[in-house]
C-alpha cells in the first residue's frame, strides 16, 4: 500500500502539490521584485550571473537598462 509522502498534497488528478509552506514560499519567490529593491536609492548596480557581470542602469525618464 502506498501512503504519500509527507509535505505533499495531491491534486484532483492525483498530482503532486507542495504543502501549504512550500506554496507560500514559491508564490513569493514569483511575484515581482520592485526595481527598488534592487537598486536601494542608486543609478546603477552590478549583478554578478554565472560568472558574468551585468549592470542594471536607471535612466533619467525611468527606463531599466541592463547590459554585459
Amino acid at each position: 500500500m502506498n501512503t504519500p509522502s509527507a509535505g505533499i498534497n495531491r491534486g484532483p488528478q492525483g498530482a503532486e502539490a507542495p504543502a501549504d509552506g512550500a506554496s507560500k514560499e514559491l508564490a513569493a519567490r514569483q511575484l515581482p521584485m520592485p526595481s527598488d529593491q534592487l537598486l536601494r536609492g542608486r543609478r546603477i548596480v552590478e549583478i554578478a550571473h554565472n560568472g558574468e557581470v551585468y549592470r542594471l542602469q536607471s535612466t533619467r525618464l525611468g527606463k531599466l537598462i541592463l547590459t554585459k
